[in-house]
C-alpha cells in the first residue's frame, strides 16, 4: 500500500470516531490501533474525553496502547488536569493498561480523592498498577480514607484495590475496623473477609460486616 492510500485511510479512520453510530466509530478506533501512527495520538484522547459508548471507549484506550509510551504518557497526564470528569477517568483507565511507571507522580492524592466516583475509582486501579516497590503503605493509607465512599460498585472497586496491594494494608484495616463511622466499619470489615476468602461475594461480605458491626464486634475475634 503507497503512503497516499495510507493517508486516506488514516484521514478517513480519523473522521468516523465521529459517527453517529457507535458501531462505526468502534470499526474506526480498531483501524487505528491496528495501524498505528503518532498523529493519531491527540485525536483519540481528545475522543476519550467525550465517547459516550464504553466498548468504543474501550477499544480507543487499546488503540493508544499500541502507540509507543513516549509519546502517549505525557498527553495522558496532561488530561488528569482536565476539568471534564470523563477526560479524567478515561486517561487513568489509559495510564493503568499501558503500565509505565513513569506516569506514577502524576497519581495525586486529590486525583485519589476526586470528588467523582468514576474518576476515583480509575485513579485507584491505576495507582495500584503504577506504586512503585515500597510505596504501597502510603498509598493504602490514602485510599484507607475513602472506606464508606458511594454505592456498592464503588466500594468493590476500593477494596479490590487494596487487596492488590496485599499484607501491607492489614495495620490500615485494623484501625479502619474499629472506626466509629458504622460505614467505615462494615466496608473494611467487607474488605477483610474478601482479602481472607477471595471467592467470596462482595454483597454477602457487606451483608455480613453489615452484622457484624450491628452486634458491636469488629470481626476480628471470628
Amino acid at each position: 500500500m503507497t503512503m497516499p492510500e495510507q493517508d486516506t485511510k488514516a484521514t478517513r479512520a480519523l473522521q468516523e470516531l465521529e459517527n453517529s453510530s457507535s458501531s462505526v466509530r468502534l470499526q474506526a478506533a480498531l483501524a487505528v490501533g491496528t495501524a498505528p501512527d503518532p498523529r493519531f495520538i491527540d485525536t483519540l484522547i481528545e475522543r476519550c474525553a467525550v465517547e459516550p459508548d464504553f466498548f468504543v471507549r474501550d477499544m480507543l484506550t487499546w488503540a493508544l496502547t499500541r502507540h509507543p509510551s513516549s509519546m502517549t504518557v505525557p498527553k495522558l497526564v496532561d488530561e488528569l488536569g482536565s476539568e471534564r470528569a470523563q477526560a479524567r477517568s478515561q486517561a487513568l483507565h489509559t495510564l493503568s493498561k499501558i503500565g509505565d511507571r513513569r506516569a506514577w507522580p502524576a497519581i495525586t492524592r486529590a486525583l485519589l480523592t476526586d470528588a467523582d466516583d468514576e474518576v476515583a475509582r480509575s485513579a485507584w486501579r491505576a495507582a495500584v498498577v503504577l506504586v512503585p516497590e515500597g510505596e504501597e503503605p502510603e498509598l493504602a493509607g490514602v485510599l484507607a480514607t475513602q472506606f464508606g465512599r458511594g454505592e456498592l460498585e464503588t466500594r468493590l472497586s476500593l477494596s479490590r484495590a487494596l487487596i492488590a496491594l496485599g499484607e501491607v494494608i492489614m495495620p490500615i484495616l485494623r484501625a479502619a475496623m474499629t472506626d466509629s463511622d458504622p460505614r467505615v466499619r462494615q466496608h473494611a470489615i467487607a474488605t477483610e473477609r474478601l482479602l481472607r476468602d477471595p471467592d467470596a461475594g462482595f454483597e454477602f461480605a457487606i451483608e455480613e460486616a453489615k452484622r457484624v458491626v450491628a452486634l458491636g464486634a469488629t470481626g476480628q475475634e471470628e
